[in-house]
């Protein structure tokens, strides 16, 4: 599955475009945020997203989650928000 790492300088057009076309191809498309600019950034893209989408008759659920990760050696715990279609 492909990660979109999403972060507060993300153009949330630009990431519900990358987030739709992952979609299309793999019926799901995880994206990583780290703080709340990032995490502000990804819902808007996830919310512009889901009017690509819905058009095809497919409805976007977003299931968030916590996870830690390494960012230049230092550990951070970022959200992860599974995409899938309901």
């Amino acid at each position: 599955m492909e990660i979109l790492k999403v972060s507060s300088k993300s153009n949330p057009n630009r990431v519900a475009g990358a987030l739709a076309n992952v979609f299309r191809e793999q019926g799901m498309v995880e994206v990583q945020a780290v703080g709340a600019g990032a995490l502000n950034q990804a819902i808007k893209a996830i919310a512009i997203a889901r009017g690509f989408i819905t058009p095809s008759g497919k409805n976007l659920v977003c299931i968030p989650s916590f996870q830690d990760i390494m960012i230049e050696g230092e550990e951070r715990t970022a959200i992860k928000l599974l995409i899938e279609a309901k």
